[in-house]
């Protein structure tokens, strides 16, 4: 699709979303970079993906993940084949130049996020809801007399 220059010398390298699927099924690791909210209301469908968010939504707006680069290092080596992807490509696309700039050499963005991968009719996933446990009820029987 494109290529950003960066002046550490490392080029982002954007892909379409069909080559993503296919770099995915050869062993590459998908790093969804959408909240943890997005995240569990569909996904793309990888053997290998890891949701580590890149922004946070708070009362004051998007604010970065300061512990985006060292959750994705301790997950991560910096030789490992990533693809970064979000819901539409933006988000994708900055965290994948800050993989490049802390020394990452396999990263693609994938061009047009999770929304191009459903429009391109790739399998998708779905978390199931968490079940909240709730305190058991025993009923209470009357003894047996004997």
């Amino acid at each position: 699709m494109g290529s950003l220059d960066l002046s550490s010398g490392s080029e982002i390298v954007t892909i379409h979303v069909n080559e993503a699927k296919n770099l995915l099924q050869s062993g590459y690791r998908y790093i969804d970079v959408r909240t943890v909210e997005e995240f569990e209301k569909g996904h793309v469908e990888a053997e290998n993906i890891l949701n580590i968010p890149y922004l946070f939504i708070t009362p004051e707006g998007r604010v970065k993940n300061p512990e985006f680069l060292k959750e994705v290092s301790s997950l991560c080596k910096e030789d490992d084949r990533l693809i970064v992807g979000c819901q539409s490509g933006v988000r994708s696309l900055a965290a994948t130049a800050d993989l490049l700039k802390i020394g990452f050499k396999n990263v693609h963005d994938m061009g047009g996020g999770y929304l191009a991968w459903v429009e391109n009719g790739h399998p998708i996933k779905m978390e199931e809801p968490k079940k909240v446990q709730g305190p058991a009820i025993v009923e209470d029987k009357p003894n047996e007399e004997l």
